[in-house]
């Protein structure tokens, strides 16, 4: 049989690729090296990510896709998945015991759409391949692509189990993606230096019952609650609980220590588990944290992680997920940056099954818009590690990063909610760049303040006030920037759990901003059309409605 699209890898990426393309008409085949269930890592989401999995679901007719934007579909997905109910960022001094002043506790908002997952990737990526199948796709296990030839006419992929004829080739297999290195596309450039050592675990306690409660913290949710990471010179790790609500079903928690190689280089001397337990033997709370833990798996140590690509298309291919690059799983923004390339990809290949177009010129927006979202990701990330050497400094810069985000989703809720049909939402969104929401100002604010990070001698206290001082003087010379964050850099340790106030509708103060920032993040419409839209959504996605909505499918009614 010959196919419209040939997609390398069912992971997370591919399989709703093959999803959406299957839905809307074409004839699809996934090929995938090994075999579902596999472990996976990458279980944090982020707001933007599950705003983008809501489109996918509106744009493209595939429900499923967002089944895992919140913990309110837990009755369709299973609770095998965790709840982040938080971001919170906990840091460390060598030899010293954790001090609960240096916390910051990133609030994951409720409304309107319910909290935030970890997901489970194992269960994630196998059902989301038989979503897959469901709509038509021919998903090939235990197939290994040997070779790709591409010819002026079409695509011909030559696997173990035999050959297949397409129009065009989308690799999504990964670091070894045979066209990235068919090509010689990999690009090591990279800001960012980091490796991982990575498992998961059993019997992690949450670190409130380690070093200090909840309260003693001050602030809303217990650490279990969400996403933790362990931020300290040179390096952080991540902390991501499945069985952190009542209905877990799973005693998994994900845990992995990166470093940067420059300041603590990889201990080949000693085995992945010896080298992790080592190192967090230099910082007494964090060892406590992992004194009952025990690793479920073995653990896994690679080296510096960070490549993107020199070009992610050309004629009749494309590289998608973590083919086309990986920076660093901080800010869990990865998978926001696979899925907007997702979403991007399959408009323009639907676009050009039309006319038989595949040329690389015709794909020339997914390859603008990944790779500036990789290297804006690279930047954040990269100043992120240097700022930690000096917590004043973390302390402003993380302002920037949440500043940041915030605006990112505001676009994309907006976008969706206000857009007509896909072309319509396409043409909103096809300017952003992973952060502040495609807003000039604030391109330019961060612009300046990551070039005060990247200059700083972060061993000169000296130097380092003074770029502090800086940064907060360019925070307050802005009039876009919400009082919460404002209240971060006054010493608050934590965001509100309740962001709606009637005050933030207050005309050319609130939320909505002045006259440029308005019409730049929610067009020309009457505020009433907002109000409606929130509440309308409040509903549409509450627990009581989706699991209405699963009842009736299961009966036939819908």
């Amino acid at each position: 049989m010959k196919y419209d699209v040939v997609i390398i890898g069912s992971g997370i990426n591919g399989s709703i690729l093959g999803a959406i393309l299957a839905r809307n008409g074409l004839k699809v085949v996934i090929f995938e090296a090994g075999v579902h269930p596999k472990f996976a890592i990458g279980e944090s989401m982020i707001l933007e990510t599950s705003e983008t999995l809501r489109a996918i679901a509106s744009f493209y007719g595939v429900p499923e896709a967002e089944y895992y934007s919140s913990e309110n579909y837990f009755a369709y997905i299973g609770t095998s998945h965790g709840v982040k109910r938080h971001f919170s960022f906990i840091y460390h001094e060598e030899g010293e015991e954790q001090n609960p002043r240096l916390t910051l506790q990133a609030v994951i908002p409720k409304n309107p759409y319910g909290h935030e997952l970890h997901l489970y990737h194992q269960d994630t990526d196998y059902y989301l391949t038989t979503v897959a199948i469901s709509y038509g796709a021919d998903v090939l296990q235990n197939t290994k692509v040997q070779d790709i030839i591409l010819r002026v006419d079409g695509v011909e992929v030559v696997t173990d189990q035999g050959h297949y004829d397409a129009a065009y080739v989308v690799d999504a297999g990964g670091f070894r993606s045979i066209l990235a290195e068919r090509f010689n596309l990999r690009d090591k450039n990279t800001l960012t230096h980091s490796r991982t050592i990575f498992t998961h675990m059993v019997d992690v306690s949450c670190f409130n019952d380690v070093r200090a409660s909840k309260s003693q913290y001050g602030i809303p949710f217990r650490l279990s609650e969400g996403t933790l990471h362990h931020i300290f010179k040179g390096g952080w790790m991540w902390v991501i609980p499945f069985n952190n609500h009542p209905n877990a079903t799973n005693p998994l928690c994900s845990v992995g220590l990166v470093l940067d190689p420059r300041i603590h280089p990889a201990r080949l001397d000693l085995s992945p588990a010896e080298e992790f337990y080592t190192f967090i033997d230099r910082y007494p709370s964090m060892r406590a944290h992992f004194e009952p833990a025990r690793a479920a798996r073995g653990w896994t140590r690679t080296g510096r992680i960070q490549y993107t690509a020199t070009h992610i298309v050309g004629d009749r291919f494309a590289l998608l997920g973590h083919a086309a690059g990986f920076v660093d799983p901080l800010y869990s923004k990865g998978l926001y940056v696979s899925f907007m390339s997702t979403m991007l990809l399959s408009h323009l290949l639907l676009e050009a099954h039309k006319d038989g177009d595949f040329s690389a010129a015709r794909f020339q927006l997914l390859e603008r818009v990944t790779l500036s979202y990789v290297r804006a990701n690279d930047r954040l990330i990269a100043n992120s590690f240097k700022s930690w050497g000096n917590y004043k400094l973390w302390n402003v810069y993380a302002v920037l990063w949440m500043f940041g985000a915030y605006l990112e989703y505001v676009k994309l809720t907006s976008a969706r909610v206000r857009a007509a049909d896909r072309q319509a939402y396409i043409k909103e969104i096809q300017d952003l760049h992973l952060v502040g929401g495609g807003y000039p100002e604030f391109d330019q604010l961060a612009s300046l303040i990551d070039t005060i990070v990247e200059e700083v001698n972060i061993e000169d206290d000296g130097e380092v006030e003074r770029a502090v001082t800086r940064i907060r003087s360019l925070f307050a010379a802005i009039d876009f920037m919400p009082d919460t964050f404002h209240n971060i850099l006054a010493g608050k340790n934590h965001l509100p759990i309740n962001k709606f106030r009637l005050s933030l509708l207050k005309p050319g103060k609130g939320f909505l901003g002045k006259r440029q920032y308005r019409e730049h993040f929610f067009g020309n419409g009457p505020v009433s059309r907002l109000i409606v839209s929130y509440l309308r959504e409040q509903i549409m996605y509450s627990t009581p409605v989706l699991n209405a909505r699963r009842r009736l499918n299961h009966t036939g009614l819908l």
